[in-house]
């Protein structure tokens, strides 16, 4: 009776750090943000702080535009991934040199990243100063990147966001790709099917779930996004959902309560988007199975 009790709590009291760990770092801090969000100065019970958000201009623009960068962005870094993986795991001679290249951008900190396509893109940047030398624009044809309208620079923060983020999701397909049957792809080339059926329908389906994990956490990671826009744009010239926190936090003083209810709101969407995207996948009807 004493052996078996033991071995019964024994997966139990393995994960009992990792749980301690949440509860402490996590679970913790999040109760406690949501607590005092609504809260005014005083400790006061209010939900003041919620309805600055809701009356507040940019909350809509955040949304919006937040919105926008991860359709965009997810469907554009998904698409490039999943054919770079596919490239790569063909094995070909200088695959290895062509993932390694591919791996260097995700090794940056978005700090560097920043400031390094906002020195590029600058009228004077290195940017300019390539396309000059290459003889596609003129001396006084300057490009000014970063003088578009508010839509043009969305695109232009997608486009470097996708940089660093392709070779993430690429990491993740390849390795399912890696992982993959042969024997089922090659089941498929012999049974007649091009290399177009094939993907379409053995390779993608067994890579569900590899798909799934990459798109997941793209989704969760984009709709945070903030630092490189403002790195490159400032606070609020393109306002998403977590610059407005951080805007709050530290660009005003004692709006500290806002952005802790600035943060749960954010926190509840990406939550919300999280859910809908696993129910719309599938991924909970195959945990019940």
């Amino acid at each position: 009776m004493t052996k078996t009790f033991s071995k019964k709590w024994i997966p139990y009291i393995l994960i009992a750090p990792t749980l301690v760990y949440y509860i402490v770092f996590w679970l913790r801090p999040v109760i406690s943000a949501i607590y005092y969000s609504f809260l005014d100065e005083n400790n006061i019970f209010t939900l003041n702080n919620y309805l600055t958000i809701f009356r507040d201009e940019y909350f809509k623009k955040a949304v919006i535009n937040t919105a926008i960068f991860v359709v965009i962005s997810v469907s554009l870094e998904f698409l490039v991934a999943l054919g770079l993986a596919l490239i790569i795991n063909k094995k070909f001679k200088g695959a290895q040199v062509l993932l390694s290249i591919a791996l260097i951008p995700m090794a940056l900190p978005a700090v560097a990243v920043g400031a390094m396509w906002s020195s590029g893109f600058a009228t004077y940047g290195w940017v300019n100063s390539l396309l000059y030398h290459l003889g596609i624009i003129s001396e006084s044809g300057k490009i000014a990147f970063l003088a578009g309208n508010d839509f043009q620079s969305l695109m232009l923060i997608i486009l470097i966001d996708a940089w660093q983020v392709i070779p993430f999701m690429m990491v993740i397909l390849l390795a399912g790709l890696q992982g993959l049957s042969k024997e089922a792809i090659e089941a498929g080339y012999i049974f007649g099917g091009t290399k177009f059926t094939v993907l379409r329908k053995i390779t993608l389906p067994m890579l569900k779930p590899s798909i799934q994990t990459a798109l997941i956490l793209r989704i969760i990671s984009a709709i945070q996004v903030w630092l490189i826009i403002v790195m490159i744009y400032g606070y609020r010239r393109i306002p998403v959902l977590l610059e407005e926190v951080v805007f709050y936090e530290e660009q005003l003083i004692g709006f500290y309560r806002v952005a802790l209810a600035y943060s749960v709101i954010v926190a509840v969407i990406v939550s919300i988007v999280s859910v809908i995207y696993l129910k719309v996948s599938g991924a909970f009807e195959r945990e019940e199975q």
